[in-house]
């Protein structure tokens, strides 16, 4: 965690040493004036106490109290199940899961509402069991841990939630094509909830993706560590849909597809000091599969380090898709040999066949990239890959510097429109605007001095 910090400290210093230009963007970008994470809700989220800490007046439900075994093949689902109903039925109290011990848990639902402000403390490991021969979708659907309606729940203690999917994998159509494609469990879902807290709880080997937040409300996530093998399909690391006003900070993500996707009906998202690698990167998307409407507002990502991703910042679209994605800021961004740094791909195909042609798209505009730094592996270290007929307009790149290990670095534009200012290698020639307003707002701020915007590329 200290080399973590470390890397950030060394990005923020490169980052105040950008250009110091008094343009600014939120003039086309109103919308993103509030979206920082406030440092009141980091000091409430960092104080949160452990359990052995501040046992005060809670009262302590401990799954071994209600015959779970912990010893890693016996199965404990009956025992999580009775302990929830108690935890969840009485005020104060604390679904407490030991250290020390590992958890062999089937697919359960843990579902809310629950009395009072429940604490789930994951000291110990919960287990999945490893054999998909055993799953029944019939059943089960698609989710392994699922906690349901739930309102001020806090989840800390530094455990373990553990999918065992390398038997998933193994079987996935993307890892051996003659396998038929099956859809896999999620190893933690949060879902119709509000007012949740999540800290120093580490998720890994998801079956397919690992930590999904759906339709929720006011979601906070600190100090998360998120794992799975490099080749592991489909295992993204943080999956948020149809949701709002989530808060992810201080969490490192390391998996085989995106470190953290953003889809259909989130907005007010912020990220904050996040480590990516390996994965797919930080994507908005995909979009708009099947003709489907796809809509994400307010987005920020501030301070992330991203090492060997297949790809950086990234937001995906299907052809044939509607609706839009805006207001978004991805800022005080270091990268070390990441493929396609900064990609808008109005074209995404993620299918076996190829996809047919088609006019409509999801509309992309508002986009503001500000000291982004590092090194590519690909040759197109910048590419907006847009639709024709619905163009991505107004795209800010502000003090970027991204080099490739040949020094070839190129930027690739279609159907895209917007400005750059500050220090901007390699050059995007290929982004102008057509709006007046924007460009002389601009050419404003030529002016005001600025300093080389330097990339730190021994991180």
């Amino acid at each position: 965690m200290a080399k973590i910090l470390f890397l950030f400290l060394v990005l923020l210093m490169g980052t105040l040493g950008a250009g110091n230009i008094n343009f600014s963007d939120e003039v086309i970008l109103s919308e993103l004036e509030d979206l920082d994470a406030e440092e009141g809700d980091e000091a409430d989220f960092f104080d949160l106490p452990r359990w052995g800490a501040d046992r005060g007046n809670k009262i302590l439900v401990n799954v071994d109290s209600f015959g779970a075994v912990g010893d890693g093949s016996s199965d404990d689902t009956k025992a999580f199940v009775d302990a929830w109903k108690q935890a969840c039925s009485t005020p104060k109290s604390v679904f407490l899961v030991p250290a020390g011990r590992s958890y062999l848990v089937n697919a359960t639902r843990f579902r809310g509402p629950c009395a009072g402000r429940l604490r789930v403390q994951i000291e110990g490991t919960i287990v999945a069991p490893d054999d998909p021969k055993n799953w029944d979708f019939t059943k089960n659907g698609r989710i392994w841990l699922g906690f349901f309606n739930l309102t001020g729940a806090l989840f800390q203690g530094g455990g373990v939630i553990d999918g065992s999917g390398s038997k998933w994998w193994a079987a996935s159509c993307k890892k051996n094509k003659t396998n038929p494609c099956v859809a896999a469990p999620t190893a933690l879902t949060i879902y119709t909830s509000s007012g949740i807290k999540v800290k120093d709880i580490t998720i890994q080997n998801g079956q397919q993706m690992n930590f999904v937040i759906s339709r929720s409300d006011s979601i906070q996530i600190n100090g998360v560590k998120v794992s799975a093998s490099e080749d592991s399909p489909n295992t993204d690391g943080i999956h948020i849909t149809e949701s709002t006003n989530v808060v992810l900070q201080n969490s490192r993500i390391g998996t085989g597809d995106d470190c953290v996707s953003i889809v259909n009906a989130s907005s007010n998202i912020k990220m904050k000091r996040i480590y990516c690698g390996p994965g797919h990167g930080i994507s908005i998307g995909s979009l708009g599969k099947d003709n489907s409407v796809g809509i994400v507002t307010g987005v920020v990502l501030d301070n992330a380090f991203l090492k060997g991703t297949t790809n950086g910042l990234r937001i995906k679209t299907w052809q044939g898709g509607s609706g839009y994605v805006r207001a978004v800021r991805f800022q005080n961004v270091m990268m070390q040999d990441v493929s396609n740094p900064i990609i808008i791909d109005q074209f995404y195909c993620d299918s076996p066949k190829s996809c047919q042609n088609q006019t409509s798209a999801v509309e992309i505009s508002e986009i503001v990239y500000r000291n982004v730094s590092g090194t590519s592996k690909s040759r197109n270290v910048i590419k907006f890959a847009c639709s024709d007929n619905v163009p991505c307009s107004h795209i800010v790149l502000n003090n970027i510097n991204l080099e490739t290990r040949d020094g070839t670095a190129e930027v690739y534009c279609n159907s895209a429109t917007g400005i750059g200012y500050g220090y901007i290698h390699p050059s995007a020639e290929c982004l102008n605007s057509s709006d007046k307003k924007i460009e002389q707002k601009m050419d404003a701020g030529l002016d005001e001095p600025r300093e080389e915007y330097i990339v730190h590329s021994e991180l």
